[in-house]
């Protein structure tokens, strides 16, 4: 996965005018650069399209509530995505999109509703891929006579196929990239099967700093055929009892955590491939006693049915290793 840290959104808003019947439709259009673990608010409108269009080819298109929205892609457009509510509303739900280098976006998508004619409407959001995520490959050189020397090439920062940063040493990896670098060295993980599920599961070090806690793991496609993952979550779940009339009843209760940050080498998995990923999130300071902590993996056209694998509470303390 080519990842990048981020520090900031790039964001503009350009009001455009647009006539229909009725009341004018304040419309906007948006230009983003992709950060990782940033949640962006698409707000529509019934009867009107909005356009995501991603740097590079869409693999595939994760739609949380296929009852209320409707999200389309087309082989014959790679980079475009097009959304709109199929519910008066007003009502939300979220979008998962990912491309075949690894890069996915996240959006909640906000059905302001048809008598919202004062609340703008986002006709066309574009991302750009940050520099982080470029992959940057080495140039060929033809063959030369060993004996002979030439000059070291140099190139102007940003140009040509040379990194930008190629003559300044590197920073030192967080503790995030450690923690990956370490999943990623693990030849043979010890593997957990899940019934009816198609791939395999393991986890790694689960470390907590303060109250952050950061969780490595290992996904694996034993299977014969290709499949895509989306990124994880983390949830904390449980049965919450409550008494009526002298007779116990029980409710499930799920909420999903804040995801600080995370890795994931690759959402797609061809037969026998392996992706190691780690997740850093904010773990809430008490729960009851009935809830547990999760980590959320699940494949992309299977979000209903996540694998869920139980992480500690109280995990070691991080101390040095920050």
């Amino acid at each position: 996965m080519k990842h990048g840290g981020l520090a900031a959104i790039t964001f503009f808003l350009l009001s455009i005018p647009l006539f229909a019947t009725g009341p004018n439709t304040p419309a906007r259009v948006a230009t983003l650069t992709i950060t990782p673990g940033v949640i962006t608010p698409l707000h529509l409108r019934p009867e009107f399209n909005s356009v995501i269009k991603m740097p590079e080819e869409v693999t595939s298109v994760v739609l949380g509530s296929p009852g209320t929205f409707k999200a389309e892609h087309n082989e014959g457009e790679p980079d475009f995505v097009y959304v709109k509510p199929i519910m008066p509303g007003p009502n939300q739900s979220n979008l998962l999109i990912n491309t075949k280098s690894g890069l996915h976006v996240s959006l909640e998508l906000i059905n302001d509703g048809a008598g919202a004619n004062d609340t703008p409407v986002d006709f066309l959001v574009e991302y750009k891929a940050g520099a982080g995520f470029l992959l940057i490959k080495a140039p060929v050189i033809p063959d030369e006579d060993p004996n002979e020397k030439t000059p070291a090439a140099t190139a102007a920062p940003g140009t040509g196929n040379y990194p930008a940063h190629a003559s300044t040493s590197a920073p030192p990896p967080s503790a995030l990239e450690l923690e990956f670098q370490q999943q990623s060295r693990i030849n043979t993980p010890d593997w957990t099967k899940w019934e009816s599920r198609q791939i395999e599961t393991s986890v790694g070090d689960v470390r907590q700093w303060d109250n952050q806690v950061i969780v490595s793991y290992s996904i694996l496609n034993p299977t014969a055929n290709a499949i895509e993952i989306v990124p994880p979550q983390i949830q904390l779940a449980g049965i919450k009892l409550k008494k009526k009339k002298k007779k116990k009843g029980s409710n499930i209760i799920a909420d999903q955590l804040e995801i600080r940050d995370y890795r994931l080498s690759s959402t797609r998995l061809d037969p026998g491939a392996r992706a190691d990923g780690v997740v850093l999130f904010d773990r809430p300071n008490y729960k009851e006693s009935a809830e547990k902590l999760y980590l959320q993996i699940a494949q992309a056209d299977k979000v209903d049915q996540p694998i869920l694998v139980q992480l500690p509470f109280t995990p070691p303390i991080a101390g040095d290793a920050r």
